[in-house]
């Protein structure tokens, strides 16, 4: 899998160099540094992203720092047909309701996933491209492939995963 990671902050990138093994750039790997919010709004990215995992927050975590309607609106337009971002959002913040109202506006009603809050209040959020919803049935066999070949406990995680209702 090619993966691209846009940081802002350089120090960041030295750190997860340093202590948590993130490895250099190669043929699957290019970290840029830039801002996620300017990246996203260039054309050259467009319709090129199956998965986009988008970290909102700072090192303050107060509120998420990109949210709103115009940077998802970009985030949407990255994604390829069966594409979906993933945010993290803490489910118990007073932004957490309109953060998701912004990602509903620019993808749809009908394409937002989410787990259920953790004790510690966080909430994994997923927009879809274009809504479709697949089968019990193909998400049980997805789950057992992630089981079998990383050792997760994914079928425990479909429990926890609903689509948010319109």
């Amino acid at each position: 899998m090619r993966t691209t990671a846009i940081e802002l902050n350089p120090q960041v990138v030295a750190a997860c160099r340093t202590w948590f093994e993130l490895p250099p750039d190669d043929a699957r790997l290019s970290v840029v540094l830039g801002d996620a919010a300017e990246v996203a709004a260039h054309a050259h990215w467009h319709g090129q992203i199956d998965v986009l995992h988008v970290d909102l927050y700072d090192d303050q975590a107060a509120a998420p720092v990109l949210d709103d309607l115009v940077f998802y609106g970009h985030c949407k337009q990255l994604l390829t047909r069966r594409g979906c971002m993933v945010v993290n959002l803490f489910g118990r913040s007073s932004s957490f309701e309109r953060s998701v109202g912004h990602i509903r506006e620019a993808f749809g009603a009908d394409t937002l996933w989410a787990f259920h809050p953790t004790r510690e209040g966080n909430t994994v959020v997923l927009a879809q491209r274009e809504a479709w919803r697949p089968s019990e049935d193909t998400l049980q066999a997805r789950a057992m492939q992630i089981q079998t070949r990383w050792r997760l406990p994914a079928p425990q995680w479909l429990r926890h995963f609903k689509p948010i209702a319109p």
